[in-house]
């Protein structure tokens, strides 16, 4: 074993890095990791992100540094070309904000800019400032069918008129419990009433006292009720458009609990300081509860759930537990059993609201309602005079709901007119459209098909949809048009590889974000008419630098192969141009679980993908796997690792090297794996479950026990560690690392506020106690998840080149020692 702290090594190495030579003005030359590990915005050049139209439709804004300096900047160009030109910051104060909320005729625009309320008159350009105060305002949007416009302040409903200017506050949440009269007990009464009856002037003031109560009650109704909401937050707080009701989201955080505790070294007091970070997963919750206050009848009402199909429906994974077991192999008695059962069937689940949505009209509204665990999505209609709920659409998934326009914000849902409703649902395995008569209970597929609908947009007119799929390759999202009622989808871009639209708001033409898998986004645009081609694309930016240029980026070849439950696996395959016989290759695995990365587009792995372009300079094949749990494949692939995180989707990477091997001559004795994040949890598991297959790993920033990660990501696929400890047991490397035979590298950042250092703390002391030798633990002191050093990715990546050089070139079929 050998443990390696950076605080030694950047001593010696950190003069090296500052003294690494420039390229030679001619090009890149022969890559290395010193130059691929570089700032990237020095070598490479700074894509454009962030793009938004001016509301004019005669402007491209956009965030770029063409400069190279330390911070990029926001730049415009008009879409029939020129220079890009940065904006001062003088003229950003002057600009109205890219997101906001518009009218129904599309003639203004209501905003937020740094906590205050604007009002754009979109033909005359006009901004008005609504708000100018020391709080901060938010969540504008317009009310009473356009007429007034509403935002938040101070968790609180105000409402301005554009024609009066006069400002309304329309709620009035406060802290704590109402204040009311004490209850008097038999003794406290009798007393109160002999004083009354004996003395007049006790009399007088009483009946005084309470005509002014009765007078302070009556001017009362001119200002909003007082709603107290003890220790609760309120959130997403709205009026209806016709004004008679506020509904509003309680929501009620966990008492204080345990947190985790990252202690960082090196900091400018040198001191070492304690950042607080996440709590781990199984911790209490917040929970919600909706309210509507009814303005005209001046009541409150909480909104119940019980009209809820399934409401009550356990997830199928408790069947296999008999009881609340401390271990997976606990057994107890038939009485226990019984009793556990009928607890779990009594437990109602805890949901949350999102809304309500009203139609354009005012007359209808409804809700999307998701429940904590996740497995259950409802589409119910809203009458808010009864508080009623009608249930439109239920998608259950014993696994859980996601999928692209299925996320957890809800934002991504409408109304197509005053009756229908659309969403997305992953019903049929892929993310869809639908719609359902918010009357009848009608529902229809506007889309279908084995592709996922990964954006989708209506055109304000409201007669075609705006959308973004990959309906032509997993690996290929092209920009499309279709007729609202649905039907054939008319693709508009062309170019095989990422295109991420934006629509000008006039519709007359597309910010289209582009890239291939050898090249960096830029900038293009393209009108946005039927048939559109790719080839019509203008290019507005070029940002890589010449340097860049000079070396001839691979693209890799897109493969598939099927896994062994029959999916097709899709990955990315690097090869030399003569390859060696009975060769070394490496399998990259990518991080974040729900993320592709085998497409056609630029990766946002760019440093992982040039340091493959290296590996296969120096004889490796590398494979880069979308495995069970990627993004872009549908549902299926998405839950693949549903309560066994490393068994599908492991495996995808073992048939992998058996794909390399039989089909690509490459020897089965020199394969190493690695990867970051979910990436180095993989790797450890392919070290310490197939040690056969792997000879060496690199497990960066790696998850050792899902036991200590997030309550959001984890509960999600293995549940809550108390109710399914099966599914943690099996799934955590720490449980298997004496399976150990090859050598291990495992680098983590020290101030790591998302995957802990005490991950891969607790991982080292149980590989001591197992007396394995054959890995060592680099550290960096001042990096969290995502590096940002060069010096730290260059330290890195130096020592996994080193473990695939040391113990791969070998034909060798020994266990390699990782030195």
């Amino acid at each position: 074993m050998r443990f390696l702290s950076c605080l030694g090594l950047l001593l010696t190495a950190y003069p090296a890095l500052a003294q690494t030579p420039a390229a030679p003005a001619g090009g890149l030359g022969p890559l290395t990791v010193e130059k691929i590990m570089r700032d990237q915005a020095q070598w490479i050049g700074t894509s454009p992100s962030g793009i938004y139209w001016g509301e004019d439709s005669k402007h491209i804004y956009f965030n770029w540094n063409p400069e190279k300096n330390r911070r990029d900047s926001l730049y415009q160009v008009v879409p029939t070309g020129g220079t890009p030109r940065k904006v001062s910051v003088a003229a950003q104060r002057g600009l109205p904000a890219s997101e906001g909320r518009y009218d129904a005729k599309y003639t203004r625009k209501v905003y937020e800019k740094d906590g205050d309320i604007y009002l754009l008159d979109l033909k005359s350009q006009r901004i008005r400032r609504i708000t100018n105060t020391a709080e901060r305002e938010t969540d504008p949007a317009f009310a009473q069918r356009d007429q007034l416009v509403v935002y938040t302040r101070a968790q609180n409903l105000y409402t301005w008129d554009p024609i009066t200017g006069e400002t309304t506050q329309r709620t009035d949440f406060r802290r704590g419990s109402k204040p009311g009269n004490p209850l008097l007990d038999q003794s406290e009464r009798f007393l109160r009433a002999q004083q009354l009856a004996l003395f007049e002037v006790v009399r007088q003031r009483d009946q005084d006292q309470k005509a002014r109560e009765k007078q302070q009650r009556a001017l009362a109704r001119l200002r909003p009720k007082a709603i107290y909401i003890g220790q609760q937050n309120v959130r997403d707080a709205q009026l209806s458009p016709d004004g008679r009701y506020v509904t509003y989201t309680l929501a009620q955080e966990p008492t204080p609990i345990k947190g985790t505790v990252v202690p960082s070294f090196v900091t400018a007091s040198g001191f070492t300081e304690d950042l607080s970070s996440r709590t781990k997963v199984g911790a209490p919750q917040t929970t919600y509860e909706m309210g509507i206050y009814d303005v005209a009848r001046d009541t409150t009402f909480t909104l119940g759930y019980r009209e809820l199909k399934g409401l009550d429906d356990q997830p199928a994974y408790r069947k296999e537990y008999q009881l609340p077991a401390k271990t997976p192999q606990a057994a107890d008695s038939s009485k226990a059993t019984a009793a556990r059962k009928q607890k779990l069937a009594s437990q109602t689940r805890r949901v949350r609201p999102y809304g309500p949505f009203w139609s354009e009209d005012g007359q209808q509204a409804f809700l999307v309602v998701r429940s904590a665990d996740n497995k259950d999505r409802w589409i119910v209609a809203l009458d808010p005079a009864t508080q009623k709920l009608r249930l439109l659409d239920r998608q259950r998934d014993e696994a859980w709901i996601n999928g692209p326009g299925i996320g957890y914000d809800e934002g991504n849902v409408g109304w197509l007119d005053n009756r229908r409703i659309w969403f997305q649902s992953e019903e049929t395995g892929y993310s869809h459209l639908y719609a359902v008569d918010a009357v009848s209970g009608q529902k229809k597929a506007l889309t279908s098909g084995k592709f996922e609908i990964q954006k989708a947009q209506l055109s304000r007119d409201k007669k075609t949809w705006y959308l973004t799929s990959n309906a032509t390759h997993p690996g290929e999202t092209h920009f499309y048009h279709m007729r609202v009622e649905g039907g054939p989808l008319h693709q508009i871009t062309s170019l095989v590889g990422g295109n991420e639209v934006t629509v000008s708001p006039d519709e007359k033409l597309l910010a289209v974000r582009y890239s291939s898998s050898n090249s960096p986004w830029e900038l293009y645009v393209l009108p946005n008419k039927q048939n559109g081609t790719g080839g019509s694309m203008r290019q507005l930016t070029h940002s890589t630098t010449p340097e860049f240029e000079s070396y001839p980026w691979r693209k890799p070849e897109v493969i598939s192969f099927k896994a062994q439950d029959g999916t097709d696996v899709y990955a990315r395959l690097y090869r030399p141009a003569t390859p060696q016989a009975q060769g070394p290759a490496v399998i990259f695995v990518h991080g974040a679980g729900y993320l592709q990365n085998a497409h056609k587009w630029w990766s946002q792995y760019s440093r992982e993908y040039m340091f493959h372009n290296l590996l296969v300079d120096k004889g490796y094949t590398v494979l880069d796997i979308d495995y069970h749990g990627s993004a872009g494949y549908g549902r299926n692939v998405r839950t693949g690792i549903y309560r066994f995180m490393g068994g599908l989707d492991l495996q995808d990477h073992v048939d992998g090297a058996k794909l390399l091997t039989q089909k690509y001559g490459v020897s089965a004795q020199r394969i190493g794996i690695y990867g970051g994040s979910y990436g180095g949890f993989i790797t450890l598991m392919a070290m310490f479950t197939q040690p056969d297959v792997f000879r060496a790993g690199g497990a960066l920033r790696s998850v050792t026990d899902w036991a200590h990660y997030n309550h959001g990501y984890t509960d999600n696929i293995l549940n809550e560690p108390y109710n399914d400890s099966l599914a943690y047991a099996r799934s955590s490397p720490i449980n298997y690392a004496a399976g150990l035979k090859g050598a291990l590298l495992m680098c983590h950042g020290m101030v790591d506020t998302n995957v802990h250092f005490q991950d891969i703390v607790r991982l080292s002391q149980r590989l001591i106690e197992l007396k394995k030798e054959n890995w060592e633990l680099a550290v960096y002191p001042v990096e969290d998840h995502s590096f940002v050093e060069p010096s730290s990715w260059t330290d890195e990546y130096r020592r996994i080149l080193k473990l695939f050089e040391t113990n791969l070139k070998s034909a060798s079929t020994g266990g390699g020692t990782g030195n």
